[in-house]
């Protein structure tokens, strides 16, 4: 019972450290060791730029439609619309 209970609060609290009597047993930690830089291809790198712009895209269009109380911007100066709800 007792080495169950000593498992069930290893399994329940991980950030206990590990208590070991043998001192030759040593492990390498893969999570606190500084890894090396990760390297990109060209290929990887434009991929992530092109679903970070769909993504921003995705968000844009999301806000756009969430709030349609927000006014719509253009650039174009030649473009115009004609509002059915203000006028008389």
């Amino acid at each position: 019972a007792a080495a169950l209970k000593k498992l069930a609060v290893d399994f329940a609290h991980p950030e206990l450290g590990v208590v070991t009597s043998d001192p030759t047993a040593t492990a390498r930690c893969y999570f606190d060791r500084a890894s090396a830089p990760q390297q990109e291809d060209k290929e990887e790198v434009e991929y992530r730029r092109q679903v970070l712009a769909d993504a921003m895209a995705l968000k844009k269009l999301a806000v756009d439609y969430a709030h349609p109380e927000l006014a719509v911007v253009t650039s174009d100066t030649a473009s115009t619309a004609r509002c059915y709800f203000d006028r008389a």
